[in-house]
């Protein structure tokens, strides 16, 4: 696998995880009790998307890892 193949590899799997990653621990305006005028109580109180992308890169990098692993070792040609 070429350095090319390998990023774009990674950044598939990456906004893949994000997605998944994107609900976790959010609470609505409403369920904080903190809705703010002009807003739809049902937006995000705080989105904490440094976390989020912190979390994803973490988990990306692990899902990621063994499979450029496994092609290089072991020669996967799935990716080509």
């Amino acid at each position: 696998m070429g350095w090319a193949l390998g990023i774009a590899i990674y950044v598939v799997i990456w906004w893949l995880t994000l997605f998944a990653v994107l609900p976790f621990g959010v609470r609505s305006q409403r369920e904080s009790g903190k809705v703010h005028e002009g807003t739809d109580p049902g937006a995000p109180a705080a989105h904490l998307m440094g976390r989020k992308i912190i979390v994803t890169t973490l988990i990306s990098g692990a899902i990621w890892l063994p499979l450029n692993f496994a092609y290089v070792y072991f020669y996967l040609g799935a990716f080509e």
